[in-house]
């Protein structure tokens, strides 16, 4: 019996590749890697084939259903290629057919925030709801729309892009090209790069005793910052959240979900940013909806994506 699928979660920083148990949604084994899109997408795949083979060292590749991924970026799902993914660097892989020449077994390709929906509605915080919204932030603002329990794909398989919606009209240049997304104000790469700025303009911040020279940023020194009410890093995190509770009024007002899911690395590790987002994007949506409407966090957490991504059967599957 096929009991088993490997799950792939490639974001901006990091990937994640785990043998998932897929009647009950357990990680049996993970592993994580960096992702280094600068090394360009031969390097991202070498070490997606590297973590796969790890992991079926372990397991009779018999007992392996699929190979499911989760990318960031717009996705042709019925060939498995990355179409356009910037905060990867990588456009037009085709990410199937390299796996489908190392490994034997069927390859299912979709967007990140789409499998962590899939994953979150099968064995977290969506389980019971038909109506809801995920929105994942991190290096980018990503998010994946389920109505009547279907995900939402729009004519070119590309809905939900709210990190692409446009929340300044003459604003910050954004990864894809354009000017003013709110991903470009709410991301973890949005904050990183104006704490960044005020630093070399001579502003003051704890954070500098966690920041090693030519790294970047992370959520976790974010926090530790937070903790010790670093007035810089709050600034910033607040504008953030500022931003991103805006984005998400607009979508609560615009869809009328019944849940809003908040997931990835940032809201993980910067209880500040939750919460300060739930609370404003209650007080900037419409009355009515924002009474009724719930927010959670990802309840499968780090894994939201690599467990949805063990459950891709086919580029029509829903949730």
């Amino acid at each position: 019996m096929k009991k088993y699928s490997i799950g792939i979660d490639l974001g901006g920083t990091k990937i994640l590749i785990a043998l998932v148990e897929r009647e009950s949604g357990r990680v049996i084994e993970c592993i994580k890697k960096k992702t280094k899109k600068d090394k360009g997408p031969k390097n991202i795949t070498r070490k997606m084939i590297e973590g796969i083979e790890e992991l079926l060292g372990n397991i009779s590749s018999d007992e392996i259903y699929s190979i499911g991924i989760g990318s960031a970026g717009q996705i042709d799902r019925e060939n498995g290629i990355i179409l356009a993914a910037p905060n990867l660097d990588c456009y037009g892989l085709q990410i199937k057919k390299i796996l489908n020449s190392h490994f034997d077994v069927p390859v299912f390709v979709g967007n990140d925030v789409e499998v962590a929906a899939i994953g979150e509605q099968k064995f977290g915080a969506g389980k019971g709801y038909n109506d809801f919204v995920c929105i994942f932030v991190g290096t980018g603002v990503g998010s994946a729309i389920v109505k009547d329990g279907k995900i939402i794909r729009g004519a070119t398989g590309t809905a939900g892009e709210i990190g692409h919606m446009i929340v300044d009209l003459n604003g910050r240049q954004c990864a894809c090209g354009g000017h003013g997304c709110l991903e470009a104000y709410a991301s973890r790469s949005a904050i990183e790069r104006r704490i960044e700025g005020a630093l070399k303009k001579g502003r003051k911040s704890c954070i500098l005793e966690y920041l090693e020279t030519g790294k970047s940023i992370t959520s976790s020194m974010i926090q530790k910052s937070i903790e010790r009410e670093d007035e810089l890093v709050l600034q910033y995190v607040t504008e953030a959240s500022e931003y991103l509770s805006g984005g998400i009024a607009s979508i609560i007002n615009f869809i009328n979900p019944e849940l809003v899911i908040l997931g990835g690395g940032l809201i993980e590790a910067v209880d500040y940013f939750y919460e300060k987002t739930i609370k404003k994007a209650r007080t900037k949506s419409l009355p009515i909806p924002a009474e009724k409407i719930k927010f959670s966090k990802a309840k499968l957490g780090d894994y939201s994506g690599v467990i949805g991504a063990a459950l891709l059967q086919n580029s029509k599957h829903s949730v």
